[in-house]
């Protein structure tokens, strides 16, 4: 069996096998004070719980030989159903293989473990999601137990005894599956089918990792480190465009394969050292790649032209190679590398011991760093996690939108996402949030930028629901949410625990998010809500009309957080909380018909790159007599104007006060928006 891995530790001075596809860069022994920053950084991961206690390894271990028992069993059974002769069902075989992190050895605690079924070839895929999937389900250690059958790589999921494990199947071209079965053997892929390749990809790529690293030692602690920094720092993802574990994985291989006599502590350096100056989009390799004649395809762009577009290749080291990156965009690549060269400071200043180790383990406030933040929400009547994985996978094609946007420089997804803020409905409503925080262009001799994110965000809504649509997984209270936000409103929608700062009126902003409230004193410039294609039915209720109500108006000063509330009679109002543009379209187009009557218009009062969202009475003098926060003195305001035309809700620049006597009347029960603008426009 596979596990546990078996100590394959080497002496330093033992080290003289070549590794990797060029040279060493150092072949240098380490020194005393190498060996105690290494204890040093040992010590320094332990409170992240990156290290398993043995007595929970050891439950893993008893875990995964009652499966690989279950394994064998079912195997026998089902070759007596098939009639096999006696004498091969005695020694028929059948296994269970791990992968990951828990084969790599670097898995955390709680973390599930990832295993692979590997059956002989009367054995088909159907036996495994019937058969197998019964005889799990008699097991009373197994509990949330799910077949997911039409996945790119099919699996089944389950609890074994508290423990999450994920177990793919392959159907081997052979009569037994012998205990000593090396699946590195590139001839065991003839005669199989293009799922059973991808299901048995995993278990081969960590088995090349493992034998092509000089000191497994070395290379399991100096991983733990950086798979920490890189969660910690909000770059470990893969769906959302950044690395993920086998990534991460590879290249540390490769730099211990450039310093194969170094330590954790010294690899952890290096490490920085190689990949903030590694000159992308040239490939990580472990191995040179090899042609096995199988016909399958592998990454090669002097043969395949998309190969050439990957922005930073990392290839795997087992044939099919394939690029473990390709969702790598502009802007995650450009906060990889910067994060690369932030982390060699700091580890230069840890060996110079002018630093511990504890710093580089510290996490940046993500909603300090980025002034402009995109915020997604995804709306359900009901925790469905694959519609959540659906919208989460496809959220790199938003970043991809945005990146070709003239105006941005870059898009950072925070791979964490967070529970949205609950509604005032008595329905109960689950809802999960993303933040994407975003960097202008400084434009230089302009005055102001105008941004028009309304395509970005409309192409990325529609590929979300066709997709759940061609998937089988739309379903019509499925809503997705896309808002513009300003770094000071983020307390209202994220746990206080995210955002560290100091702020004085985080309270009252709570409050009225919970009493549904629509915020006019904070300064989101707009928002943008996409209900699901369904809603489209009931547009034609734009059209009717509905006696606006005089509704109070509420003086603002920059610090206030007074709230001016809407009419919540005749039925309950979605929570607004972010600004009178709030994404929240329900809750914001029941309160705008209570304002057509009192207000002619809206606009930006601009600072800096900061636009603060301003109410302007059409009774007051706007010239004679300013809104309580105006504009800056020298900085002439940016107008922003709603118009409500059939079906879309969009925001005009600069309209003459007098069109909005020509906008229709909203009707009494708040009624869908199909789509709407985000317009920016920021004055420097």
């Amino acid at each position: 069996m596979p596990f546990p891995i078996t100590n394959q530790v080497q002496t330093a001075q033992q080290t003289t096998k070549h590794y990797g596809i060029t040279s060493p860069i150092s072949l240098a022994l380490p020194k005393e004070s190498d060996l105690a920053l290494t204890q040093k950084l040992t010590e320094a991961l332990k409170p992240f719980g990156v290290f398993e206690e043995e007595l929970e390894l050891q439950r893993r271990i008893l875990v995964l030989g009652k499966l690989n028992t279950l394994v064998k069993e079912w195997i026998r059974e089902i070759s007596e159903s098939k009639n096999i002769p006696a004498s091969l069902i005695d020694n028929v075989g059948g296994k269970i293989f791990t992968f990951g992190s828990y084969r790599l050895g670097v898995h955390t605690k709680g973390a599930d473990i990832d295993a692979l079924c590997v059956a002989p070839r009367h054995v088909e895929r159907t036996d495994f999601f019937s058969s197998f999937y019964e005889k799990l389900k008699e097991q009373e250690e197994v509990k949330d137990l799910r077949a997911v059958e039409e996945a790119f790589v099919p699996v089944i999921k389950l609890s074994f005894d508290g423990i999450e494990i994920d177990i793919l199947f392959a159907r081997l071209a052979l009569q037994t599956i012998p205990e000593n079965l090396d699946l590195r053997d590139d001839g065991l892929l003839k005669n199989l089918d293009i799922r059973c390749i991808r299901s048995l990809n995993g278990c081969r790529v960590t088995d090349e990792i493992l034998h092509l690293v000089p000191n497994i030692e070395n290379f399991r602690l100096t991983l733990r480190a950086i798979k920490l920094w890189a969660k910690r720092h909000n770059i470990y993802s893969n769906i959302l465009g950044f690395l993920g574990g086998v990534s991460w994985a590879m290249l540390v291989a490769r730099t211990c394969q450039l310093y194969p006599n170094a330590v954790a502590s010294t690899l952890v350096h290096k490490f920085f050292l190689v990949f903030s100056k590694w000159e992308w989009p040239n490939p990580v390799l472990l191995k040179q790649p090899e042609d096995c004649n199988l016909n399958l395809p592998v990454w090669d762009p002097r043969v395949t032209p998309s190969d050439r577009y990957h922005l930073m290749p990392i290839i795997t080291p087992a044939y099919p190679q394939q690029n473990s990156t390709y969702n790598v965009s502009v802007s995650t690549r450009n906060i990889m590398v910067e994060e690369f060269k932030q982390g060699l400071a700091i580890t230069d200043e840890i060996l110079q011991n002018k630093a511990d180790w504890s710093k580089l383990f510290e996490a940046p406030n993500f909603f300090q760093k980025y002034k402009y933040v995109l915020n997604l929400r995804l709306r359900l009547m009901r925790h469905v996690s694959n519609r959540v994985g659906l919208v989460e996978s496809k959220i790199r094609i938003l970043v991809g939108n945005l990146e070709k946007n003239e105006f941005i420089t870059l898009a950072h997804v925070n791979p964490q996402s967070f529970p949205g803020p609950k509604e005032g409905s008595e329905k109960e409503e689950f809802s999960t949030m993303w933040v994407i925080g975003i960097d202008f262009k400084k434009m230089e001799g302009s005055e102001h930028l105008n941004v028009d994110l309304t395509f970005d965000i409309q192409s990325f809504t529609d590929t979300v629901y066709r997709q759940a649509i061609s998937s089988k997984m739309f379903e019509p209270d499925m809503k997705i949410t896309a808002m513009h936000v300003k770094r000071k409103q983020l307390h209202q929608l994220l746990p206080d625990l995210v955002i560290l700062k100091r702020r004085k009126h985080s309270t009252e902003g709570l409050r009225a998010m919970n009493e549904s409230s629509v915020d006019l004193s904070l300064d989101s410039d707009n928002s943008m809500s996409m209900p699901s294609p369904t809603g489209a039915s009931s547009s034609a209720a734009a059209k009717s009309g509905v006696s606006a109500s005089p509704h109070s108006s509420t003086g603002t000063t920059t610090n206030s957080d007074s709230q001016g509330k809407a009419d919540t009679s005749g039925g309950t109002a979605p929570v607004g909380g972010m600004c009178g543009f709030c994404g929240y379209v329900r809750a914001f187009l029941y309160f705008f018909g209570s304002l057509l009557t009192r207000y002619t218009w809206f606009y930006v009062a601009a600072e800096g790159s900061t636009a603060h969202l301003v109410e302007s009475s059409s009774s007051r003098n706007t010239t004679n007599s300013p809104p309580l926060m105006g504009p800056p003195v020298g900085k002439r305001p940016v107008e922003l104007h709603l118009h409500v035309v059939d079906d879309f809700l969009c925001l005009f620049q600069k309209m003459p006060s007098a069109e909005l006597s020509d906008i229709p009347l909203l009707p009494a029960n708040p009624i869908p928006v199909v789509k709407n603008s985000i317009k920016l426009r920021l004055s420097r």
